[in-house]
């Protein structure tokens, strides 16, 4: 066997783990691009030391060792990605302004292709969808570095207390620890109704939700969309932090501050295992419609609880695989 084959060969075994390795990633890090830089430093260090892995775990296993540590050498600096009602009181409409915070403040979307890996039990792709989305996100970030660790191998990966020490270099005990004041952390933020409550797949009563959601908000109908949301409902729009709460002062916003957004379009696209949309509003000047955000939607009890849009077009568009531009008559991507 020639050392191409087996470069060759040692390529595609590591390329099979970027998925569910950027879904861990990107759970420690709460960031889209951070993630994808962690993934590709952990696989150039696999391949560069892999003379020395001597085998006594699998491979998948050495290769999360090498995530983790990258992983929280990324961390050190202490930043915690958050959402905007995570670090400010919601703004009343008649005080709303935009104030742009940097782009490491926030916790970002992230297409599920990227994230969830394809399985064929439905029980783990939905645990897995469960803990990408946004709530349980910005939860993981309010955690310890090595509490996140713990929690994630554990509850969401299913690793063995044995397993989880062996790859931090701890005790069982300790991992045990860890892991129960993580639970107590989260379920904290549980009892505030920090959530959503989104089935997997979405039922009949959901895809009926989201249709009459797009013809709302394509027709800039604000009655219709007033008996869309849950009257705890909220809006964010990071970079901005700004959060609005409650319909009325949602759709204020959208009629005042937000007018340019009627007549826009909405395209169907699949981030944080939640339902979301490209959004792009029209383009006066040349025409056609130009992208504006993603919308990332939280629902519960048949209503819409979270409206997230993030505004970051040029980072989040190309991330997604959107075009940068629609025709006037485009009504989906080709």
């Amino acid at each position: 066997m020639t050392n191409g084959t087996v470069t060759t060969e040692l390529d595609d075994a590591l390329e099979k783990h970027r998925v569910e390795l950027t879904g861990y990633c990107y759970r420690m890090l709460g960031s889209s691009f951070e993630a994808e830089d962690a993934v590709q430093d952990t696989l150039v260090r696999a391949w560069r030391s892999y003379d020395r892995f001597e085998g006594r775990s699998s491979l998948r296993s050495w290769l999360y060792r090498i995530a983790t540590n990258v992983c929280l050498d990324m961390l050190t600096a202490g930043n915690k990605r958050a959402r905007p009602m995570d670090l400010t009181d919601s703004t009343p409409l008649a005080q709303a302004a935009l104030s742009p915070r940097p782009d490491n403040t926030w916790l970002e979307p992230m297409p599920d292709t990227r994230i969830l890996p394809t399985t064929a039990d439905p029980a783990e792709a939905a645990v897995a969808k469960e803990s990408v989305r946004l709530a349980f996100m910005a939860a993981l970030q309010q955690l310890p570095p090595k509490q996140r660790a713990v929690l994630i191998l554990r509850e969401v990966l299913a690793w063995k207390a044995s397993e989880v020490a062996e790859l931090l270099g701890t005790s069982v005990a300790s991992v045990n620890s860890a892991l129960q004041r993580a639970r107590a952390t989260l379920a904290e933020r549980e009892d505030r109704g920090d959530g959503a409550a989104v089935s997997d797949p979405l039922d009949e009563e959901q895809q009926k939700l989201l249709e009459r959601y797009v013809a709302a908000f394509e027709g800039y109908d604000m009655t219709a969309l007033t008996a869309l949301l849950h009257e705890d409902a909220v809006m964010t729009m990071p970079p901005f932090d700004l959060w609005l709460a409650g319909p009325s002062d949602i759709t204020g916003f959208m009629t005042t501050l937000g007018a340019s957004c009627a007549g826009s379009r909405l395209l169907p696209v699949q981030a944080n295992g939640l339902p979301a949309f490209a959004h792009y509003k029209p383009d006066p000047e040349a025409g056609g419609f130009s992208p504006w955000a993603v919308q990332v939607l939280e629902i519960s009890d048949g209503r819409i609880t979270g409206f997230h849009c993030f505004l970051d077009t040029k980072r989040w568009f190309p991330l997604f695989g959107l075009p940068l531009r629609l025709e006037a008559e485009t009504d989906q991507v080709e």
